[in-house]
Formats: structure tokens, sequence, C-alpha cells
């Protein structure tokens, strides 16, 4: 068994900065973790700033990427920017797709993330024809994965209707939805069934949302995850239109549907969760169903601000997702998930540093079914990133004070390592598999414009 070494300058260990640490790592898991080594024994790999465990990007719609700097221009809301997005999803193919995956999870990568939660839903070829192989779509996501060195669980999304419609089902799916619907949640668990994971694939499952799902599938669904052992995500009270059109047909909210159809408990996690009730938060805090804040998209679009504080407390854990990618950077989405409540609250220190890391490691790994990841321990899997201490925006704070300079003052472009499964993907701020990730983004985006 070959071991390799990697000597942390700093490293947080979950609780507080060690200066001079080692880690063996073989077999793509840590073996040991060595505390006081003040200096790399020979042949160590030497990572100089701040290492933490590797960053979960929770909630990602990969083809989103191509909308930066697009939807910013003008005014508008959430359903407004909807319109752009499907114009986008029309041009998607599984060889244009792979291509802007790979280049949309190495820019990942760059920015420390060592495992993506994709919500995946454009399944068909237009107006809805399978392709040959039914999984086409998500299987180019998967090996897009693999090609830029990062774990992916794909969460294979239902997306059935385009809207509530009555009790006894919903609207069915408008032209752009097409491609994104299997018919019936039955169709959808035949075909999802057939996916397979790997070294750096899992499979998950997703419910769009109450308005894609009509309220008797979701238990297919539901039912499909609780088999599988797979992680459960939905997007939850996104919008206020949401929760009127789920109070006017079923008269309950969206969480107290979710709930009476058997979707909430500990495996599922609720994709914003913004306009909750009080009672919507005591269903998700008592069931043990996570919560994943993606604040830069939240505000890009207006959504609003979700009560994520008051969440954790019902019991609800918290992850983070970067979503529409308005950027990639899980230690700002860390930061703004602080900073958000702070302008909610006018009052400040909702959450310590080491919080808002554990949301964006340990706690969004494990909401994507990687409860082995997201610690430098012995036996997780070796995925982490090193943060520079000394770049314009970090320098000037003492090392033990790394934490709070990681969440409060860098960014992505402070990652200067990535390390998945053992392997060094991102090597002194350069993508090791894909050199030039800028140009993969611009020849990827470009042949998606219309």
């Amino acid at each position: 068994m070959q071991v390799t070494t990697y000597w942390l300058e700093h490293a947080w260990l979950g609780a507080h900065v060690e200066p001079g640490v080692a880690l063996d790592v073989a077999d793509g898991r840590i073996t040991a973790v060595r505390t006081g080594t003040g200096a790399p024994e020979p042949g160590a790999v030497v990572l100089r700033g701040l290492t933490v465990p590797g960053l979960a990007n929770a909630h990602s719609h990969a083809f989103h990427r191509a909308l930066r700097g697009v939807v910013q221009m003008g005014s508008g809301t959430f359903w407004t920017w909807r319109d752009v997005m499907y114009r986008t999803a029309a041009r998607l193919t599984p060889e244009n797709y792979h291509a802007l995956a790979r280049a949309v999870y190495a820019e990942m990568a760059l920015a420390g993330i060592t495992v993506v939660g994709e919500f995946h839903y454009v399944h068909h070829a237009p107006g809805g024809r399978p392709y040959a192989d039914p999984n086409a779509m998500g299987e180019a996501l998967i090996a897009a994965a693999a090609d830029a060195g990062i774990r992916i669980t794909l969460l294979d999304t239902a997306y059935l209707s385009s809207a509530i419609g009555d009790r006894h089902g919903g609207e069915p799916p408008n032209r752009h939805q097409l491609r994104f619907s299997d018919g019936t949640a039955d169709a959808w668990a035949e075909r999802v069934s057939l996916l397979k994971g790997g070294e750096l694939a899992r499979i998950g499952a997703a419910i769009h949302s109450v308005r894609a799902v009509p309220a008797a599938q979701l238990p297919t669904v539901a039912g499909w995850a609780a088999e599988h052992a797979a992680p459960l995500h939905v997007h939850l009270s996104e919008q206020t239109a949401e929760n009127e059109a789920c109070l006017a047909v079923h008269g309950c909210t969206p969480a107290r549907l979710l709930a009476d159809h058997g979707v909430l408990g500990r495996r599922t996690t609720g994709v914003h969760n913004t306009h909750l009730t009080d009672g919507d938060i005591r269903l998700l805090g008592g069931s043990g169903t996570g919560t994943c804040m993606c604040p830069t998209t939240e505000r890009d679009l207006a959504d609003g601000i979700g009560p994520a504080r008051t969440l954790q407390e019902a019991g609800s854990p918290l992850s983070l997702g970067s979503d529409s990618h308005a950027v990639i950077d899980l230690l700002e989405e860390a930061r703004a998930m602080e900073t958000d409540e702070r302008l909610r609250t006018r009052t400040r220190g909702h959450w310590t540093a080491a919080s808002l890391l554990r949301a964006a490691t340990a706690d969004g790994c494990a909401a994507l079914g990687w409860d082995d990841a997201g610690l430098l321990e012995p036996g997780a899997l070796a995925d982490f990133s090193t943060v520079a201490l000394d770049s314009v925006r970090t320098a000037g704070p003492l090392p033990r004070l790394g934490a709070e300079t990681a969440v409060f003052a860098a960014t992505s472009a402070d990652i200067r390592h990535t390390v998945v499964a053992g392997r060094h993907v991102v090597r002194d701020g350069v993508h090791t598999l894909v050199p030039d990730v800028p140009s993969a983004l611009s020849e990827a985006i470009g042949t998606l414009r219309g």
C-alpha cells in the first residue's frame, strides 16, 4: 500500500487551527493525522496556508453557469429569469453539456470544492423524446465530474408538471419542460434505477418542487430514495407563489404536503426553505430534514432571506450551494449566510466561523450521502483544500484565526490546492486536469449562445 504524506502548514481540525500537521493518505483515505510536526519530512507534499476539509457544493445546476452576466441585465423576477434559463436548457445536448459541466466542475475544484450535488432535470431530447441511452444527460454529468477530478452526487430530479393544477394532478409540462419529464414518477424511477455510481459518483434523487411533482406521485420518489438509502433533495418554498398555489389547491403549505406524503426525514434536504411558517420550521426541524441555503442565488434572484438560524435551532442541519452559479465560491456562501442574517435581524454573530465551515464541509457532504467525507481524521476520504493566508485579502491575521480569515475575508481566488481521493487536482492554483479553465468555460458557453 503506497502512502503519500501531505504536510499542512496549518490545518482546521474542526474546532481549532493546528500548526504543523502531517496527513498520511493511502487508497484515497486519510490513514493518520499527526500533529506537532514542525517541519515537513523528506518526500512530503507541502501545502502552505490553511487546509480545511474539501468544500461541499450541495446544490448545483451546472448549465446555469452559462447565464452568468446575462441574467444580471435589466430588472425582472424569478419568473422572467426562468424564461432565459429555459432557452439555454433547450440548446443542451449530451456532448455540449459534458463540455460545459467539465469546465464548471473544474471551476469548482479551483474554488476548493471536492464534491457537488447536481440537481439534474434536463433528461431527454427537445420535445421529450428519450435518447437511445435514456440516461445520456446524467451520464454526461457523471463523466464531466470525473474528468474535472471531483466527486458528484447526481440528484436525478423528477419533474412531471408545470404547475400544481388541482387535487387530481398537475398541469401538463409546457413546451420548455417536455425534456424534463418522464411522464410519471414510476417511469422516472425505472429510468433512474439504471444509473450507476462509482468511486467519485453516487446517485441520489430529487423532487423538483411541489409544483412539478403532483402530490399523489410524491411517495413514489420518496420510496425510491428510501429503498436505495439515497439522499433526497427538493426545492422548497423558494417562491411565495408556490406557497399560495399549494394552499389554494391542497389547503396546506408545501412543507406540510411533503410531510404528509413521506418526503421529509434525515436523508432529505430542502433547498432554499425561504418562505416558511413557524409550523413548517417545526416540521423540518423535528424530522431532521436538512436545509441547503444558496445565498448568492437567493439574493441574485430576489428570492428573499430564509430563516436559516431558526431552522438550525429547530433541528435542521445546514448545508450550502452555489445553485445558479452567479458566483462559485463556497466561502462567500458561508459568509453570506451570516451577513444576510445580520441584515435580517440587525444583530451580529449568529454563527461562528467553525459552524459556517462545518456547513460548507461535513454537513454538506452528509447531505449528499458522503458521510465519510468533510473531516480531517483517520478513515475519512482524503478530500481537502488549502486557503492561502498570504494574499491581499488574507494577509495580516494570526494563523490561529485562520478559520475566521477564511470565512470572513477569503474568496475562491485564495484556494491554493485541492486534493480529492488523495489526488492533487489543483496545485498552486492551477487545475492539473483542465489546465485552461477560463478557455474551457468560454468555449463551452459559446456553443450555447443563440
